[in-house]
């Protein structure tokens, strides 16, 4: 068995160490006996995402999510628009995750699109919203209880056809007023968690990676294997919440 990971903009979408997710991915790949690949695909770079099992993307400040609209409409929206209607897993961290939506408008009222694989916005506001936060996935996201860290002035608004990757236990999540959390839609999963946020979440790390063995195999299964580290991390820090 063999998984293709994309890690895209890897050269602009890095805030709090985001790369850290696919390191654990990869890790927790090979401690099974699974094959894992890494091709990063930065600004500029021809390569289509064709042939792809999980596409990361990482987050990154509003200035170098504007750098990056002019890479993404050469082409690479139709991409991943393709990409996540064919089931293939997406996780994407903040910049990364509202790139996916319509839009974000900045305070000031400065409008800037984004390719609509998603139907939902961003507003930002004059509130930043950062801190260690925590919320519970939907069922149908595996259901875990994830800790995070979150630094974030947008607020984001899910619409039609898209759920929210799980609910807000502590912190603010999507807008800090209605406990909704990132966004689930096929096989894409957005949030706002920094951190990175996989190592300290081994059991969402292992449905991602179930979730995209499964679209590839038919079915997978996982190996267990020694977290006491990781969820000694993962409770520290819920009992700190």
């Amino acid at each position: 068995m063999e998984l293709k990971i994309c890690h895209m903009y890897p050269d602009v979408l890095n805030l709090y160490g985001d790369r850290g997710n696919v390191m654990c991915m990869t890790r927790r790949l090979q401690w099974r006996g699974i094959e894992a690949s890494v091709t990063k695909l930065p600004i500029g770079a021809g390569k289509s995402l064709s042939g792809f099992d999980l596409v990361f993307i990482g987050g990154g400040q509003d200035f170098e999510q504007q750098v990056l609209l002019e890479d993404l409409h050469r082409g690479k929206d139709r991409e991943i628009i393709s990409a996540i209607e064919d089931g293939v897993t997406f996780l994407t961290i903040c910049g990364g995750f509202q790139m996916l939506g319509s839009y974000y408008e900045t305070y000031d009222g400065k409008r800037c699109d984004f390719i609509g694989a998603l139907d939902l916005c961003t507003i930002g506001s004059k509130t930043r919203m950062i801190g260690n936060y925590k919320f519970q996935c939907g069922p149908d996201a595996g259901g875990s209880v994830v800790v995070g860290f979150e630094n974030h002035s947008g607020k984001t608004r899910l619409g039609s056809g898209v759920k929210p990757l799980g609910t807000v236990l502590a912190g603010y999540g999507n807008n800090g007023e209605d406990k909704t959390e990132g966004v689930h839609y096929k096989n894409v999963f957005g949030t706002y968690s920094h951190g990175p946020l996989l190592p300290k979440n081994p059991e969402l790390c292992d449905f991602l990676l179930k979730t995209a063995l499964e679209r590839k195999y038919g079915r997978a299964e996982l190996a267990p294997l020694d977290d006491k580290a990781e969820l000694f991390a993962h409770d520290e820090m819920c009992a700190k919440l």
